[in-house]
């Protein structure tokens, strides 16, 4: 329920209104005049405040005001005995969601009262989950102390400190590394360290869309472009407007549209589809991928010219393997949140575990990291988290060496030396026989293989094995 606050001269109807909304289960507190109403509101922090316009003292636009500046998100209703248009437009311009007018319905002041607390509920639950995301996506959220952490954290410090002063574009950034490693956490850290923290982030994945469908989600149409163009459309690079347009997976990107984004990189312009107009956007580009795009402009599968324009700031995200000793940091961490959002006892790192989590290659990185400990906890036998429990693959043992004896060599027959298969092919065979044999199911055939999902899913794309391979 909510905590309503009714500021009204007229002793009759504020009863009245108060009595009606404590029926509903509402605690309705009521002042008479617009100065007791201002405290009494920075006092209790209402949701939703009944103001009337004929106050002694302030008049409920001079209330309204000084309650815009004490809290922003606070619901307002304004009712009055003399409703008049300007009136309603000033109510408007004050900070009031709506103008009710004298002799007053209370089911119509119910009807609006039910939407704004409605409304407030929304923002609240919204800012909430805004500020808990920002809170795990900051610079400071980049858990590491190796090198290439202490790095990575001052570049997208130097990012943020290169925002144009005259309010213009921000210039673009590329952010590079394996699948895993946190491309995302990394933009939306440039984001939030950067002036535009207040403004829109937006994601897109450029491998989500086929071509003509990503060209509408990036730019948008005008009503009656094209057959079910039924009404405008505002694009995903213009609705980023004054924040960060943040485009995963670029080397996904159709060569159609890498010339329409080089287009828009070089004039930061937007043309909807339909539209013989640009529109002027002001926007910070991220761009990340796991392609070296430099050998991807070499094959022709990406413009040159865009690999430039997208490279004045180039961050790498170094993969877990190459990251020492951060593993047992971010293990720690992931534990503890874990543990919190499942409601369960925080687990332990024996010596023993913490040296399998060292010794473990991680080809998925940080989310293969997190998807293991995720499991591990959900699991759980105990307070301590034992090696067993992560379910990782055992490291290739080195071959036995064979007894050393004395061997007569036979005459040589040929000198030619015998053919034998490159490694590469013959992983990439036993692998297709694998899962050939579990009708391609990925968890059966890692487990006959004792291999977790994660590892043979980067083996399977490093091979390129798909479901019709034969």
């Amino acid at each position: 329920m909510a905590q309503l606050l009714v500021i009204e001269d007229e002793l009759v109807l504020a009863k009245n209104i108060a009595r009606y909304f404590e029926r509903q289960g509402h605690t309705v507190a009521v002042v008479h005049d617009g100065e007791t109403g201002v405290e009494t509101a920075r006092e209790l922090r209402p949701d939703v405040v009944i103001v009337d316009f004929q106050l002694p003292g302030f008049n409920g636009l001079e209330v309204i005001r000084e309650l815009r500046r004490m809290d922003d998100e606070i619901r307002i209703v304004m009712i009055t005995g003399h409703g008049t248009i300007n009136l309603a437009v000033e109510a408007m311009k004050a900070g009031s969601m709506d103008l009710l007018t004298k002799p007053l319905s209370l089911a119509s002041l119910d009807e609006v009262v039910q939407r704004a607390v409605r409304e407030r509920a929304g923002r609240t639950m919204l800012r909430y989950y805004q500020e808990r995301d920002n809170q795990h996506a900051s610079v400071h959220a980049l858990i590491g102390d190796c090198p290439q952490m202490r790095q990575l954290r001052e570049m997208i410090q130097a990012v943020a400190a290169s925002e144009p002063t005259d309010n213009s574009p921000a210039p673009p950034v590329l952010v590079q590394g394996e699948t895993g490693t946190g491309k995302e956490l990394v933009a939306r850290a440039c984001h939030l360290a950067s002036p535009r923290a207040s403004g829109p982030f937006i994601e897109v994945n450029c491998a989500a869309l086929p071509a003509n469908l990503m060209e509408d989600e990036l730019f948008g149409h005008e009503k009656g472009a094209f057959t079910d163009a039924h009404a405008r459309k505002v694009g995903l690079i213009e609705a980023a407007d004054g924040g960060t347009l943040f485009l995963d997976e670029i080397g996904e990107l159709e060569l159609s549209l890498q010339g329409k984004l080089l287009r828009v990189l070089e004039d930061y312009k937007v043309r909807p589809i339909g539209s013989v107009h640009d529109r002027r956007i002001n926007v910070r580009i991220v761009a990340a991928t796991n392609r070296d795009l430099a050998a991807e402009a070499r094959a022709g599968r990406f413009r040159s010219d865009l690999v430039y324009r997208l490279s004045v700031f180039q961050v790498r995200i170094a993969p877990l393997r190459e990251r020492g000793d951060d593993v047992l940091l971010l293990a720690q961490e992931f534990l503890q949140r874990l543990a919190t959002r499942y409601a369960r006892p925080p687990l332990k790192l024996e010596p023993a575990t913490a040296a399998a989590l060292r010794r473990y290659p991680w080809p998925g990185n940080v989310r293969e990291l997190r998807n293991c400990l995720e499991r591990a906890v959900l699991m759980q036998r105990g307070p301590v988290l034992l090696p067993e429990d992560l379910g990782l693959s055992a490291p290739e043992a080195p071959m036995p060496a064979a007894p050393v004896r004395t061997v007569v060599p036979p005459p040589p027959i040929s000198t030619r030396a015998p053919s034998v298969a490159p490694l590469d092919s013959v992983e990439r065979e036993h692998l297709l026989q694998a899962l050939e044999a579990h009708g391609w199911n990925v968890s059966l055939a890692a487990r006959a293989l004792q291999v977790t999902r994660d590892t043979l899913r980067y083996r399977m794309a490093k091979h390129g094995l798909q479901r019709n391979e034969r």
